[in-house]
């Protein structure tokens, strides 16, 4: 039988020391030159005194599987808590510097390799806020309630298309005042309100977001994490106003006002199951054309481009054309590197794709890594109504795991592509609902807990 939970939380800041490159947007020549919001490393640990799990969500582009694999030992050394019960994920802000290489940007010569001391701050960085998790534990109680995304962003090829607007809100507080210790999100959404042109540290609109939650929802004292849903398609783009902090924060307040309806009518509980497992899956290789017929291809990408700007298309289409662009050129990367024979060595070094699947009570958070259509989330969803998967969990992919729409289409994201698709992000749901499947344990439902934690409006 489960005990009473103990939790515990603490939040790092990440921010680099010096002026790096931002990463997330090809071709550009764009160093921070300052700081408009911190980066931090969030930290959660929960216990039941028979299993215990942390949560560390990252402002960074993602969490590369070699940090994953150092991070988790430190912090089991530190805790105790083994290193398949620890979930590292990143927010996937453009607006941080990065944090592992990718070979499809080999080609631009504007895109370095990520900083080795900034990769070693933010491992240690990871590691101080979980050991503060751990450390600053005491019994609380824990609840869920489903918050709507709606405004902050759709599907990025068609506004109307596939696309999941709910956002998961689990809230721990303290039994001693009932005062919120953390709160933890998914939303399948890109944080990509900031574009090129800026170069302040930031992490887009989840940053802002998490600012509206302490401020108005959950108190200062509140730790944060935000976990990117499988948001491999999409963004806010075509609710966008504007590519500016202004509007990063008009999306976050949207977002944290959704929070803050939905947390407004969550109940608690203080005995919960905990159940943690991984497995490994491994990937097939895509299929890569010859050089030659890759650069035919970017000319006429290229060529597309010129012809929309030309014209004065929409902003919107635009912009889909120029990462199109991107994926053409990326291809061409990805080509040469195949026929040399270094595709494969850098495709090894992000296998096997981890599944973890993680119970907190009758919830499951699932870790895929990588950048994964959300498509793949909602066959998950369909099938377990409380299974909620968290993309860029414990490393990435060097690419998007997509649809066969997206490959019919030659969508950016399929040409950005390793894996093969739609072969790969099928075999992690298939992976993940089996494992889930093995959970077949008795899922309490919440009992009603009167008072609502936080000083809100």
């Amino acid at each position: 039988m489960p005990q009473s939970l103990v939790a515990g939380a603490a939040s790092v800041e990440i921010n680099p020391r010096e002026s790096l490159f931002l990463f997330g947007y090809p071709h550009v020549k764009r160093y921070s030159t300052g700081i408009h919001d911190a980066l931090l490393s969030s930290a959660l640990y929960l216990s039941n005194g028979q299993n215990a799990v942390i949560f560390v969500a990252n402002d960074v582009v993602a969490v590369s599987k070699a940090s994953t694999r150092r991070v988790r030992e430190r912090i089991s050394r530190e805790t105790g808590v083994p290193a398949e019960n620890i979930m590292l994920t990143a927010t996937h802000t453009h607006s941080a510097p990065a944090t592992a290489d990718w070979l499809s940007n080999e080609s631009d010569p504007v895109v370095p390799k990520a900083d080795k001391k900034f990769v070693q701050q933010f491992e240690d960085a990871m590691v101080k806020a979980a050991g503060g998790a751990y450390r600053s534990a005491q019994p609380a109680g824990v609840g869920l309630a489903i918050a709507d995304g709606t405004g902050c962003g759709t599907n990025r090829h068609n506004p109307a298309g596939p696309a999941d607007q709910q956002v998961p809100v689990l809230v721990v507080r303290s039994v001693k005042d009932n005062k919120a210790i953390a709160a933890m999100l998914v939303y399948a959404m890109h944080p990509t309100v900031l574009h090129e042109n800026s170069t302040l540290i930031s992490g887009d609109f989840p940053a802002m977001s998490r600012k509206y939650i302490q401020h108005h929802v959950l108190g200062a004292q509140c730790v944060v994490l935000h976990h990117s849903g499988a948001a491999g398609d999409q963004s806010p783009r075509h609710v966008t106003q504007a590519n500016t902090f202004a509007e990063a924060e008009r999306l976050g307040q949207t977002l944290g006002k959704a929070v803050r309806k939905a947390v407004a009518e969550m109940s608690y509980v203080s005995e919960v199951a905990i159940r943690c497992q991984s497995a490994g899956v491994q990937l097939p290789m895509r299929t890569f054309p010859d050089p030659m017929q890759a650069k035919a291809e970017v000319d006429r990408m290229h060529q597309r481009l010129e012809k929309l700007r030309k014209e004065n298309a929409p902003r919107t289409e635009v912009r889909t054309a120029e990462c199109d662009t991107f994926g053409a050129e990326e291809t061409l990367t990805l080509s040469k590197a195949a026929k040399e024979g270094r595709l494969a060595v850098a495709a090894e070094m992000a296998l096997p794709a981890e599944v973890q699947v993680i119970d907190i009570g009758p919830w499951t958070f699932v870790g895929w890594p990588g950048e994964a259509f959300v498509e793949f989330a909602l066959q998950v969803r369909k099938k377990h109504p409380n299974a909620f998967v968290i993309t860029l969990a414990n490393g990435e992919t060097q690419g998007y795991m997509v649809t066969q729409e997206a490959i019919d289409n030659n969508w950016y994201e399929a040409t950005n592509a390793v894996f093969q698709s739609p072969q790969s992000p099928q075999a992690l749901v298939d992976q993940t609902l089996k494992m889930i499947g093995g959970f077949e344990i008795e899922r309490p439902s919440p009992q009603p807990s009167p008072g609502v934690p936080g000083d809100g409006e």
